[in-house]
């Protein structure tokens, strides 16, 4: 009887960004559309370098509270899993754990390598004190997110993102509108009192 190769999962590191790239562009290989807004396969992101790749490796090794988990079979990295640990709001005290990545090499789903991730960070919740998990992945991510769906995960919340430079141009469209509606508005109103001052002047004439 053939016997599958067991499923490790440690935490990441430096060493580790050449595979991870790998990871990523053959995840990214498999996407059949391009999105044009701000997703982990827009131009922006899509193709990071090993040294890049190395460099956020080691920020968020810095991070406290960020864990990023990597899972092999037979020393070869073919999934990962990147979690944040925060709080339920800016003024509520319960932790969550948050997954923001979520990633298992085409050639290797249905052999519990995400099961394997999620036990992972299942047990790194607890150890955090976190008594939820929350998933923050991109909508395109339907093979994750249906994953996720089954084992129990309930949408919570909508996430919404922007380039800061479209961000930028559109609050300083909006305060020049307010600008200009603000000066239109106190020029109704110098109008209105000259206007009530010459009817005024009129009365003292007659």
């Amino acid at each position: 009887m053939l016997v599958r190769p067991s499923v490790e999962v440690r935490p990441a590191t430096v060493d580790d960004a050449a595979a991870l790239v790998n990871l990523w562009s053959a995840i990214r290989a498999e996407t059949s559309r391009e999105e044009p807004e701000l997703t982990p396969t827009s131009a922006s992101v899509a193709n990071p370098s090993v040294e890049e790749a190395a460099r956020v490796i080691e920020f968020n090794a810095n991070r406290h509270g960020r864990h990023v988990l990597v899972a092999l079979i037979d020393d070869q990295i073919i999934g990962v899993a990147g979690t944040d640990v925060v709080t339920f709001s800016i003024i509520a005290e319960p932790k969550v754990l948050l997954l923001t990545d979520f990633l298992v090499h085409p050639d290797f789903r249905r052999r519990s390598v995400g099961a394997s991730l999620l036990k992972t960070v299942a047990s790194l919740a607890e150890a955090e004190g976190c008594g939820v998990v929350v998933a923050s992945l991109p909508a395109m991510a339907k093979g994750p997110n249906r994953y996720l769906t089954k084992l129990g995960f309930n949408q919570v919340a909508v996430l919404r993102a922007v380039p800061i430079d479209r961000l930028n141009a559109r609050l300083a469209a909006k305060s020049s509108g307010s600008r200009e509606t603000g000066r239109m508005v106190a020029v109704r109103r110098s109008l209105r009192r000259r206007t009530a001052s010459s009817s005024d002047s009129a009365d003292t004439n007659a």
